[in-house]
């Protein structure tokens, strides 16, 4: 590929930006921004602080990087990293009749550059210590700690499943870091974190330099692999063969496997039955959407390495509106607190609300038909099946979890539920909410059942 300028190329990419984006969100996220090298095939940008990074990374990185390939087809993907040279890390006092208090002149928290070390690709604060643990990832939070014990032996493999922005990369290269640093009968362990996007490509290319035997050579020399995203080899024959083959032999050699995905292994379509065999072996353990008691524990924990004390009101705000996806409330607390630095000043509520209605992306609306359909599929039934004036007990159940997600999710009314499930009383509705609601303080299954669902449902949107 041709020497890139780099400021050319910015300055072009930032045109293209402009007419895609506000010119509020232009100012706030694209201000003193530059690539800083170009380093085969990916992109680096600098970026003043680490909100302005993680903010990027989560709202605008589709977006810079399809501006970059249309100029430079050649460029694979973008990696953002905290420029120390920024001068808009420095925010100047300015004079004003309003008393900010300690607001006026502070600076932006920033944090140093991460280091990935292309050793072994693991992110150094991807850490136990840094990792927040509640009812939806407690389990797999624990299984992870178990490897660490005992890598190789005890959950192998361990597949940790759900939604994006959930966790799961952190909490794997955690296991990875510990079993790297840590002494101990883990300790010292030659580890390797990569994508399976990264492993398709790894072998395409010894495929094409005929370069198979230094392909094995290079992932059987260590002791634990850790591929994140696994369902992206659907479909990819070989590429599935060769992870096959190398995964008999670090389990033949009681070497540690962990691996996620979206779903759990018996929903991975296009993946071969032998390699869903080999995953189903160890330890499966999803972690699912996180509560809000969870998710606020999360951003008052943000807000407490930020040194940022927001109003009560705005984080129970904040951790009411974003559900879903921990990634997005990081990012959306990050502009809070940017926000606030800018202007020198706590945002008010309403300010808030106005920020997140612009940044946020509006929840989709589902209809009970997308539900039904999603939760008859799961428990392998006909749509029609949970229409009918039935009690068999292979319907009753799928048709009471329906009623419920409805009601609880999606806040649908009892009678309309009622109208559109075979025209049932209201009261009925209740009683299966009820009982649904119920079991799930007694029952794991079923918690496991409706939380496959819901990441179905959230990857249906």
């Amino acid at each position: 590929m041709e020497v890139l300028d780099h400021k050319s190329l910015w300055t072009s990419v930032l045109a293209d930006i402009e007419l895609n984006v506000s010119p509020a969100n232009f100012g706030t996220w694209f201000r003193n921004t530059c690539i800083t090298r170009e380093e085969e095939g990916m992109i680096f940008l600098g970026v003043p602080n680490t909100f302005v990074k993680d903010w990027l990374n989560n709202k605008y990185h589709k977006l810079i990087l399809r501006s970059i390939r249309e100029l430079y087809p050649e460029i694979r993907g973008v990696e953002y990293i905290i420029n120390k040279k920024s001068d808009d890390s420095k925010i100047t006092k300015q004079n004003s009749s309003q008393d900010h208090g300690d607001w006026v002149g502070r600076q932006v928290p920033l944090e140093e550059e991460v280091v990935i070390n292309k050793e072994d690709n693991l992110n150094p604060r991807y850490v136990f210590d840094l990792f927040i643990v509640g009812s939806f990832n407690e389990l797999a939070h624990a299984a992870a700690q178990a490897v660490v014990k005992k890598p190789g032996r005890l959950y192998n493999p361990l597949l940790i499943y759900g939604g994006t922005g959930l966790g799961k990369t952190h909490l794997m290269q955690a296991v990875g870091n510990d079993l790297k640093n840590q002494g101990g009968e883990g300790g010292g362990k030659r580890v390797y974190y990569l994508t399976s996007e990264m492993f398709l490509l790894d072998y395409v290319s010894s495929v094409q330099n005929k370069r198979g035997n230094l392909f094995k050579e290079k992932y059987r020399k260590y002791d634990v692999l850790i591929m994140d995203d696994v369902q992206f080899l659907a479909k990819k024959d070989k590429t599935q063969e060769e992870l096959f083959h190398l995964f008999n032999v670090f389990h033949e050699n009681n070497k540690q496997l962990i691996f996620s995905s979206d779903k759990p292994p018996k929903q991975l379509h296009g993946i071969e039955d032998r390699l869903k065999s080999r995953l189903e072996g160890g330890m499966i353990v999803d972690i699912s959407r996180p509560d809000f008691e969870s998710r606020l524990a999360i951003l008052k924990h943000k807000t407490k390495s930020y040194k940022f004390n927001p109003n009560e009101e705005i984080l129970d705000y904040l951790a009411s509106m974003v559900q879903d996806n921990i990634r997005e409330l990081e990012g959306a607390l990050n502009s809070i607190v940017c926000q606030s630095y800018l202007k020198k000043r706590p945002l008010s509520l309403n300010e808030v609300k106005n920020l997140l209605r612009n940044n946020i992306k509006p929840k989709r609306n589902i209809s009970i038909e997308e539900v039904t359909t999603i939760v008859a599929e799961f428990y392998n039934l006909e749509v029609k099946q949970l229409h009918e004036k039935t009690r068999k007990k292979e319907v009753v159940k799928p048709r009471q979890v329906a009623m419920y997600l409805l009601r609880e999710d999606y806040n649908t009314s009892f009678p309309y539920i009622g109208q559109k499930l075979g025209g049932k009383d209201h009261t009925t509705v209740i009683h299966a909410y009820d009982k649904i609601k119920n079991e799930l303080s007694k029952s794991d299954v079923l918690s496991e059942e409706i939380n496959q669902i819901r990441t179905l449902l959230s990857q249906n949107k």
